[in-house]
């Protein structure tokens, strides 16, 4: 049966991708009801508490917050267990879009039709918190957006809507995640619109996922992004493009960390390389290792990984400084650079 009253709807998310969504179901006139998002949190040097990019966008359209850490028994300050105030705004479906709280059966039964999620993969490929930077690491070449109805399972309820989209050569985590956002933004209000219910049946029949084809897309973390000069070059790439723009991969030059913001693949081994080369600086490749910068020129600073290819840095960042091009870095930094000189190994001698 088709639904024909304006449905209430309960929004759940934290992030910008969270926001965007929120943003595009507001500006095609959907009923929000509520918004959950993560508690509010310190930042900056000055530990100012800070609103999250979906409370601020809540806040200005004057609908109702709600910030519990969990969904458990504590009352407060209305009186009211998490729970409790959850089925209070008496929600026909609530929407989850990188909440970042796991929801227990209770809460997915609350709202009339249950709790629907939009989720950056074409499920069931990657479930978890990171999919969007797995992908590009894996080297996967599609990727897209997962509607499902969420159940007990990480990402494993029925499939509702599936959107696919290209992973460009060029992608980052930031450039996919802006395309993503607005194709889940666009897919869930095509759902909405469409919105069927089968007679006798308060939940969305959809797709069962194939467990056997789930991957798990682990949450990030700083030190992963730190680079391994001694992967091949292409697993080098693909993870610089997937940690930007968070947590940014970076090496070190002696004592100085050095965040690397895009490099670029070089279609050539060490070998041939260095036979190519234009120049008046001979050396043994024989003695060239995984991290030894082999080239410095104008716009690019060429590095040996540990396949034996070689890899082009062009966009950089030091510590207390802006990120900026190879060029505006050997005008202030020069020093830092010499050729032969290892990257990576914090508080080697300098050159």
């Amino acid at each position: 049966m088709s639904i024909t009253q304006p449905l209430k709807i309960v929004f759940a998310g934290t992030p910008d991708f969270s926001a965007s969504v929120l943003d595009s179901l507001l500006d095609n006139g959907h009923k929000v009801s509520a918004v959950y998002c993560q508690p509010d949190r310190h930042v900056g040097r000055g530990k100012k508490l800070s609103f999250g990019p979906v409370k601020k966008l809540a806040v200005e359209h004057q609908i109702p917050v709600e910030q519990p850490l969990k969904f458990d028994n504590s009352i407060g300050d209305n009186g009211l267990t998490p729970l409790q105030q959850l089925e209070s705004y008496q929600a026909d479906l609530m929407i989850v879009v990188a909440y970042g709280l796991i929801l227990p059966i209770d809460v997915l039964e609350a709202p009339k039709y249950g709790c629907v999620n939009i989720h950056a993969s074409i499920l069931p490929r990657w479930r978890g918190a990171a999919p969007i930077q797995r992908a590009i690491q894996a080297g996967d070449r599609e990727t897209g957006i997962t509607i499902m109805q969420m159940d007990e399972g990480l990402d494993t309820g029925n499939m509702l809507v599936k959107q696919t989209c290209s992973i460009l050569s060029d992608d980052t985590g930031a450039s996919l995640h802006d395309r993503l956002a607005e194709i889940g933004a666009t897919s869930i209000n095509q759902f909405l619109k469409s919105f069927t219910i089968e007679s006798g049946s308060e939940l969305f029949p959809g797709e069962q996922q194939d467990n056997n084809e789930a991957c798990y897309a682990h949450k990030m973390n700083k030190a992963e992004a730190e680079i391994d000069w001694q992967n091949d070059a292409v697993v080098i790439e693909r993870n610089i493009r997937a940690f930007n723009a968070w947590p940014v991969s970076f090496t070190h030059v002696g004592n100085q960390r050095l965040r690397v913001w895009q490099a670029n693949l070089v279609d050539l081994s060490l070998a041939e390389f260095t036979h190519l080369r234009n120049n008046k600086v001979k050396f043994d490749e024989d003695q060239i290792a995984a991290g030894d910068i082999v080239e410095i020129n104008k716009t690019q600073i060429i590095i040996c990984c540990g396949d034996g290819q070689v890899i082009a840095l062009v966009h950089l960042q030091a510590d207390g400084s802006r990120a900026m091009s190879v060029a505006e870095m050997l005008n202030s930094k020069r020093s830092w650079f010499t050729e032969n000189r290892y990257l990576g190994r914090k508080n080697s001698p300098a050159s």
